[in-house]
């Protein structure tokens, strides 16, 4: 089990030098993941989660970051492969890349842009397929109902290899989602469940054996689940062992509270599943 945060980026988390810093601390702390949030529209400032991103890799030497999820559809996938790669070099290989429809819909109807889910799920779908393509960093083409590309080649390619690692997020019990993290290397299991009640261990299981039977050969796939522990790190551990034995390879604790302080002194307190390791 690997222990990080989901971080947000609205209110007083929005600002790339704060949200650094808290990765700095999270480092010290022992945590092995820093995560920030991604969407657009909000009734609170946001910052953009790229500059964030980056200023991230620049304070910290260990720490995996990305950010979850991002809403793929909304954006030039080839823009999106540029970045990602700089920030893999920037990150000397830290970097994880979670994709989805996007949470809100406002998000694009604000804009003029098509919202409908299934639109979202091509786009979404069009898009992994030529990030994984420009990363190979070998000329690429692609011919979808969307997009199209003619012979391009982006370079440099990513430093992980075979490609920077994929999360697809998905919300239990749609499964179309899970169907295609399953071709990626990890999903990201909203905290809420389709009917708004929080996923259980229960559904985790359900989760784990209904992706592997749609993956092939014993690849390593992450399975991650955010959400807010108590302050009571022995209470906490016990809550997070139980998503680790339903088949969690990520817990990601929720950093979404308003209050900075707070936030930094469950930051520093550390993962709340290594308390028995530390503190017997």
């Amino acid at each position: 089990m690997k222990y990080g945060l989901d971080v947000s980026i609205a209110g007083e988390y929005a600002n790339p030098r704060l949200l650094a810093d808290l990765a700095a601390e999270a480092e010290q702390a022992g945590w092995d993941g820093f995560f920030v949030q991604d969407y657009m529209v909000s009734d609170q400032a946001v910052v953009d989660p790229w500059v964030a991103l980056a200023a991230i890799a620049m304070q910290t030497a260990r720490l995996r970051i990305g950010a979850f999820m991002t809403a793929l559809p909304r954006r030039r996938p080839w823009k999106v492969a540029r970045e990602t790669v700089s920030l893999d070099h920037l990150s000397k290989g830290r970097l994880i890349f979670g994709a989805g429809l996007g949470f809100d819909a406002l998000d694009f109807t604000a804009f003029g842009e098509e919202a409908d889910p299934e639109l979202r799920a091509e786009k979404l779908d069009e898009g992994l397929a030529i990030l994984s393509g420009l990363w190979t960093g070998e000329p690429f083409s692609f011919q979808g109902k969307h997009y199209q590309i003619k012979e391009v080649q982006l370079l440099p390619r990513p430093i992980q290899s075979p490609r920077i690692p994929v999360w697809v997020a998905g919300g239990w019990p749609n499964r179309r989602p899970f169907r295609r993290a399953a071709r990626w290397d990890g999903i990201y299991v909203m905290t809420q469940q389709a009917n708004g009640e929080r996923v259980t261990p229960k559904e985790i299981r359900e989760i784990v054996a209904y992706v592997k039977s749609f993956r092939d050969g014993s690849d390593p796939f992450d399975v991650a689940f955010a959400d807010e522990t108590s302050s009571d790190l022995k209470k906490g551990a016990k809550i997070v062992q139980s998503y680790a034995e339903a088949g969690v390879t990520w817990w990601l604790e929720g950093i979404w509270g308003s209050d900075i302080r707070k936030s930094k002194e469950r930051i520093r307190s550390g993962p709340s599943g290594t308390y028995s390791e530390a503190k017997p």
